[in-house]
């Protein structure tokens, strides 16, 4: 199935597809999109100069996920769809992970979809990439079948921060430690939440500073529950925010993980719309208050330290 991101063609939910144009490729998982993965994908919008249309190749589902590992995720399939088509990309296939897919072998994997059905010319990929039955497809193999399949291959070295090597795997750790500004450092990018503006119950309404609420996809990784200094993202306008992560009872009393923002100098309807919030460094962590006053100073004292935060 093909469907339209902006100009950017996407492929979901077949392995039945046939590019029409000589590709430039970039093979991966693209979790968060960090430094690492945008080298990658600036590496394949050059070859765009060589004729070359610029594709994505990823999986719909991450193997640690399909396999039972790591449930949580850096990026949504939204997110990830958002910054491609942003960049520049002309394909994005999203291949399907099954049981099926996974069982093939890496060698059929390539001679079928790299070198067949998305005619290769350039392929880039991580050194950790991994494809193919047990895994067992990586660098190596691509490299040793260039030759017969016509196409070049580059790998793409691991991008350093403060001295080491950047990962999914460390922005996942830097976001479940509530550490952004790090995560951020990693991502070149803060890192974001998305979603559709809820109604929550308008507590902040009434303690006269009232909120967006946003319920993110299930299966977003979010850092610990607290108060985060943020920016707000509604269409083309960016606000500063002061957000709280943290359990939020909806009207059937499940408690889901939501966010919350406080938007400054902001004052329109905002249910309904989509919302990016930029969580930019923690401030303090989530806790029960004695009193409804001892509540409203606390975010008083946020609010104002949000407004004086750089």
């Amino acid at each position: 199935m093909e469907t339209g991101a902006g100009s950017m063609q996407i492929i979901e939910n077949t392995t039945e597809f046939h590019l029409e144009n000589k590709s430039a490729v970039a093979l991966g998982k693209f979790d968060g999109i960090h430094l690492g993965h945008r080298r990658l994908l600036e590496r394949v919008l050059e070859q765009r100069k060589r004729g070359l249309q610029a594709v994505v190749f990823t999986f719909d589902t991450s193997a640690a996920s399909f396999f039972g590992g790591e449930m949580k995720e850096l990026s949504t399939r939204e997110e990830k769809r958002a910054v491609f088509s942003r960049m520049g990309i002309d394909v994005l296939i999203e291949f399907p992970l099954n049981r099926e897919t996974a069982a093939t072998e890496p060698t059929d994997f390539i001679a079928r979809y790299l070198a067949g059905q998305m005619q290769t010319e350039y392929l880039c990929a991580g050194p950790d990439i991994s494809f193919g039955k047990g895994g067992a497809g990586n660098y190596a193999l691509l490299a040793g079948y260039a030759g017969t399949y016509g196409y070049q291959v580059e790998l793409i070295e691991k991008v350093r921060v403060d001295g080491e090597e950047v990962s999914s795997t460390r922005v996942r750790q830097a976001v479940r430690a509530g550490e952004m500004e790090k995560a951020s450092a990693m991502l070149g990018a803060p890192y974001r939440v998305s979603g559709k503006v809820v109604h929550g119950r308008q507590l902040g309404r009434q303690l006269g500073m009232p909120t967006a609420n946003l319920l993110p996809d299930g299966r977003k990784l979010l850092p610990p529950n607290g108060v985060y200094y943020s920016r707000a993202k509604l269409g083309e306008k960016t606000y500063r925010g002061i957000s709280n992560v943290g359990y939020k009872p909806t009207v059937s009393e499940e408690k889901i993980m939501g966010v919350e923002t406080y938007l400054y100098d902001f004052a329109e309807e905002v249910y309904g719309r989509d919302m990016t919030v930029e969580l930019l460094a923690f401030r303090r962590p989530e806790r029960a208050f004695e009193s409804v006053e001892a509540l409203r100073r606390q975010i008083g004292a946020d609010v104002e330290a949000g407004r004086n935060f750089p």
